[in-house]
């Protein structure tokens, strides 16, 4: 009999990954994610590929590099995942895998009720939902953020180009997150301005009592208020100086299976919703790089692409 987890780390090696015979496939794990990193490392050795389990010790933050042997481990397979709990997505390990052509995915923080939930979503809905969202942010060139709760901020996309999370890596090289759902992009360094409120859930942090306020200035946060998760927040960025409050990242969530966990793999992805993150960019078209990337979920906005609304309360027009 398959349970319901087995049956989504078969779709994740098969369907997403495109695992075939005799490929290398590196499944790297950490001690809280190690039930997870193993059944992926058993589905992908029923498919006939050369699966190799690797744990490492749990990194202290997202975007911290794991240890120079995982990374060159990650370079020479075929195909990486990642289920760690810190995420290894926005690391020089996980670009440099990549540039090497090896394909891959990261599941940072995934659990079997979230493994269960979403990896059983229609992908080529969520692909195409992803592709056309990317494709209208690589078209603009300013976009603006409004909602009830408080954001309100502009930033220049001007000549960057988003980047549509498919959930289909089956090509050399390629890179995304499962379970996947979005498209984002990474705003000019040195253009957002004015006020972001996350009122969804905050990497590192979880669902929030209160929503966290901050400030942007010349496309840094400048001031963080708002209760017990801000001060979290700002205790997170301390040790890495002024590039981990760089506004990084806009993304816009396109998987309809997805809710709000707590979780930022499936936070993010969340259809109705959009996320700014702070810290590294450099992963995907940004000039910053650093050991942190924070990302803030906010809940129901308006959306605006050069002064067309593409998003209303959430709602994907």
């Amino acid at each position: 009999m398959v349970s319901e987890l087995q049956k989504a780390a078969q779709i994740a090696v098969k369907d997403c990954l495109g695992i075939k015979t005799g490929e290398q496939v590196v499944i790297i794990a950490d001690e809280p994610s190690r039930k997870i990193a193993k059944v992926l490392w058993e589905e992908a050795k029923n498919l006939g590929a050369e699966a190799i389990y690797v744990e490492i010790i749990q990194r202290s933050n997202h975007g911290e590099e794991p240890p120079k042997a995982v990374a060159e481990l990650m370079k020479a397979a075929d195909v990486f995942i990642a289920p760690t709990s810190k995420s290894l997505s926005h690391t020089r390990a996980r670009r440099e895998a990549n540039q090497a052509g090896t394909r891959g995915a990261t599941l940072p923080g995934i659990t079997e009720e979230i493994m269960k939930r979403t990896l059983t979503a229609d992908y080529q809905k969520i692909k195409k939902r992803s592709i056309e969202y990317a494709e209208k942010l690589t078209r603009g060139k300013e976009v603006r953020i409004v909602t009830e709760a408080g954001t309100d901020i502009t930033m220049s996309i001007d000549g960057r180009e988003a980047h549509p999370d498919t959930g289909i890596y089956t090509e050399a090289g390629v890179f995304g997150n499962l379970p996947a759902g979005e498209a984002y992009i990474a705003p000019v360094e040195g253009t957002a301005e004015g006020v972001i409120v996350v009122d969804g859930a905050m990497a590192g942090i979880g669902v929030l009592d209160e929503p966290i306020k901050m400030k942007v200035e010349k496309g840094y946060v400048t001031e963080i208020t708002g209760g017990k998760g801000a001060k979290k927040l700002e205790e997170l960025l301390a040790k890495y100086g002024k590039d981990a409050r760089n506004i990084a990242e806009l993304g816009i969530g396109t998987n309809d299976q997805a809710i709000i966990t707590g979780n930022v793999l499936e936070d993010e992805k969340v259809m109705g919703t959009v996320h700014i993150a702070i810290g590294d960019n450099k992963s995907f078209g940004g000039k910053i790089e650093v050991d942190s990337h924070l990302d803030g979920i906010i809940n129901k906005p308006d959306l605006y692409i050069d002064g067309e609304k593409i998003m209303e309360k959430g709602k994907l027009l």
